[in-house]
């Protein structure tokens, strides 16, 4: 475990470093609040979250895997494939996984709750990719045990995953400037900062769309692909349209955004009325 720690450590600052200073090189927008600021309060969750996780969950998702293979839980350590063909499977199939808890964040009004903490951002950079609420995390490695359990990924394989989840995440989040012509053969495959940006607009179809965080062929699949920003990517306001007091960006408020308020307009197939 400790191994897998030390990788995953390394190729998570590796990614960080690069999209990070790519951003200063070739950003997409100006960003709109103090910099300085919100790195502190968004990575700040970070580290509070990565020490809420190990203590909750000392061995993660790998730990699971582990269990799994030991025990023969799963189904792919019922089945005789090769090892390269149920990598290949794993990683779709748990890709699929992460998309469809996203759409679910989105769906159910408490859960929405938690996922606001993400979607409050008023800008979109590197560090918006990891703002989640401790028990949205939390929540989020009970589903992912499920996941193994039932799909019975093997431990390189979870690793694998778990190191392209985070580095899609951070690619796909940054402020980035990529050519319309790189951009448009990237999201043939992958999910590109400009498709992902779309999901972070105020505008509520917008919202609602574009879950993917790796593979782009989810959206396309289910309906739910939103090729541009109806304002465009230099116009379009960044966050949620009940949280645009900067002030309230703080890390001990960003703890208790999810127990206050009104959940508002967001979820999917919710009337406002009904969303107290």
């Amino acid at each position: 475990m400790s191994f897998e720690l030390v990788i995953r450590l390394i190729a998570f600052a590796g990614v960080f470093l690069i999209i990070a200073y790519w951003e200063t090189r070739r950003p997409r927008r100006p960003l709109q609040q103090s910099k300085k600021i919100r790195w502190l309060n968004n990575l700040g969750l970070v580290v509070l979250n990565t020490v809420i996780l190990r203590l909750v969950f000392p061995a993660a998702a790998v730990g699971m895997a582990s269990l799994a293979s030991e025990h023969g839980w799963g189904i792919l350590n019922q089945v005789s494939l090769g090892p390269a063909t149920s990598l290949l499977i794993s990683l779709v199939v748990l890709d699929l996984i992460i998309y469809l808890q996203h759409v679910l964040f989105h769906s159910i009004p408490l859960f929405w709750r938690l996922h606001m903490v993400h979607h409050a951002d008023m800008d979109f950079d590197v560090t918006t990719a990891l703002r989640f609420h401790p028990i949205e995390i939390l929540l989020s490695m009970l589903i992912k045990f499920a996941a193994i359990l039932v799909l019975g990924p093997s431990v390189i394989a979870v690793i694998i995953f778990e190191i392209l989840l985070n580095a899609s995440a951070m690619f796909n989040h940054g402020n980035l400037h990529l050519p319309k012509w790189l951009d448009s053969m990237l999201r043939l495959l992958i999910v590109t900062p400009d498709m992902h940006r779309v999901h972070h607009s105020v505008i509520k179809r917008e919202t609602n769309s574009n879950y993917g965080f790796n593979l782009s062929i989810w959206d396309r699949l289910f309906g739910t692909y939103r090729a541009q920003p109806q304002q465009g990517h230099e116009g379009m306001t960044i966050g949620l349209n009940q949280f645009r007091d900067s002030k309230k960006q703080s890390l001990p408020w960003l703890l208790l955004l999810p127990f206050v308020g009104k959940v508002s307009e967001y979820p999917i197939n919710r009337d406002e009325q009904d969303l107290q």
